[in-house]
């Protein structure tokens, strides 16, 4: 019978955290696992999925620097974002030992979360394109020295033991997620909500130009969460840049304040407005 649900796209193996993420922020949408993150971007620009799940920064780790240079050459929109914490597990051969691992091998962010432990005991490191495929490599070498660091559900899928879990270096291990869409859905303005807005601009060439483009946002009260630069072209200066802010575009003061961005920038490109996560709100 053919599946007729609505389909998400995400990068790895079956069993990746984004497959996880997947599954619980989307328990009712069809997985489809892609080899990168472009092609899974791809998918859904080619209408061969709704929307993607796709992993922007990690709590230890920082950001997934891929995805911020991809994101001004995507047609996508930001439509939600997703936290999901993240219990790295040591997974390996049936029945083995701790002290009988010398390699592992998952993502170079899972490997950075649990460095510490690593050098600790002594184990040597690989990097590979994810952890869902990490762990299915230690199936395939089935080498008892060889292990993988991946999540639990990696471990349940390729029939691996868990041998040691919440490996990673710090409690609260937490990735963010951004699902994108072929449609930019901006919700209506409620007083009651929270909202991201993020977008893509490039400075003028005039002295203190982004100091000038920012500084609306400072005395209009508009609170900047993140800003990441960028090189477009191969040229050797930073001119284009990615800002996170929380605002909805309606907001008198939001207003204001892109009127003063227009005034001393260029291309601004709107990538999405969308209700600020709960998980925002807790405290370490």
């Amino acid at each position: 019978m053919t599946d007729t649900r609505a389909k998400i796209a995400y990068q790895g193996h079956k069993g990746a955290y984004s497959h996880l993420a997947c599954q619980r922020a989307f328990p009712d949408l069809q997985n489809h696992a892609c080899l990168s993150f472009i092609a899974a971007m791809e998918m859904v620009e080619n209408h061969a999925a709704d929307i993607a799940m796709i992993p922007v920064e990690n709590s230890s780790a920082g950001r997934v620097e891929e995805i911020y240079r991809q994101l001004p050459h995507t047609s996508l929109y930001i439509i939600d974002e997703h936290f999901e914490p993240i219990n790295h597990c040591l997974v390996g051969l049936k029945g083995v030992r701790l002290d009988q691992i010398k390699t592992v091998s998952s993502h170079p962010q899972a490997l950075a979360q649990c460095n510490t432990n690593l050098k600790q005991l002594g184990i040597n490191s690989q990097a590979t394109m994810d952890t869902a495929g990490a762990a299915l490599g230690v199936k395939q070498r089935q080498d008892p020295s060889h292990a993988a660091i991946a999540s639990s559900l990696a471990a349940q899928l390729y029939d691996l033991d868990i041998v040691q879990e919440n490996f990673q270096d710090q409690h609260h291990n937490t990735t963010r997620f951004l699902i994108l869409s072929r449609e930019h859905q901006v919700p209506l303005l409620k007083s009651e909500e929270k909202y991201i807005t993020s977008f893509l601009f490039t400075v003028r060439n005039i002295p203190a130009a982004l100091y000038k483009a920012l500084g609306g946002f400072a005395t209009n009260g508009v609170n900047l969460i993140k800003i990441e630069s960028y090189t477009p072209g191969g040229r050797m200066v930073a001119t284009q840049f990615h800002v996170d802010l929380e605002a909805h575009p309606d907001e008198p003061n939001m207003l204001l304040a892109m009127d003063e961005l227009r005034y001393f920038s260029k291309n601004i490109r709107m990538l999405g407005t969308y209700i600020a996560n709960p998980h925002r709100n807790r405290t370490p």
